[in-house]
């Protein structure tokens, strides 16, 4: 959670327009407080709150030359971010304490009754996704269905089974003959 926390501290640090500003100026050569506030046309005080944030962030550093602090950008810090957000496990890890599940949840609890049957099959696509992938769960993988024993188990959820039936084969979600004769769910 720490690497998430410094990418999370990166991102406030650029979202400031001021911030983004410091750091395109000394992308081009290192500054001083007062050089950065005349150019920006603020106050000393406002570009050195500014400037303690970057470093905190690890973006700029300081270097004392007579009665000046001089301001450079860290490039090597910026890169070392920039190739951490191009790792293609870094956003979902960010994810990770996130309950994905709750939305399926939720759908499941809004559409169905106490004793597992459906008030309704939902008309939106996201939420009739949902209740088929919950449906679906009732067949065996693998196991070969004729229509009569799909419709029986179907009928557990909702008495339009001929929908449910025609909806888990559209999302293929169970699949069928050609023939109509039998219905199975893959082992996938």
């Amino acid at each position: 959670m720490e690497e998430n926390e410094d990418l999370l501290e990166f991102f406030k640090a650029l979202s400031d327009a001021n911030r983004l500003k410091i750091i395109g100026l000394l992308a081009e050569q290192p500054l001083t407080v007062e050089q950065m506030a005349e150019m920006l046309h603020l106050r000393p005080s406002t570009v050195s709150n500014h400037l303690s944030y970057l470093a905190r962030v690890g973006l700029v550093s300081a270097r004392a030359e007579s009665y000046y602090n001089i301001y450079s950008l860290k490039l090597d810090r910026m890169d070392e971010l920039g190739r951490r957000m191009q790792q293609p496990e870094t956003f979902p890890a960010m994810a990770s304490e996130v309950d994905v599940e709750a939305y399926n949840r939720k759908v499941l609890a809004d559409y169905s009754l106490p004793d597992g049957r459906l008030k309704t099959i939902p008309s939106q696509r996201k939420k009739l996704e949902v209740i088929l992938r919950h449906i679906v769960q009732a067949f065996e993988p693998g196991v070969r269905y004729n229509e009569k024993q799909v419709n029986e188990i179907l009928a557990r959820y909702h008495s339009d089974t001929a929908t449910l039936r025609r909806e888990l084969v559209g999302y293929k979600l169970l699949r069928r003959h050609p023939d109509g004769v039998e219905y199975w769910r893959d082992s996938s």
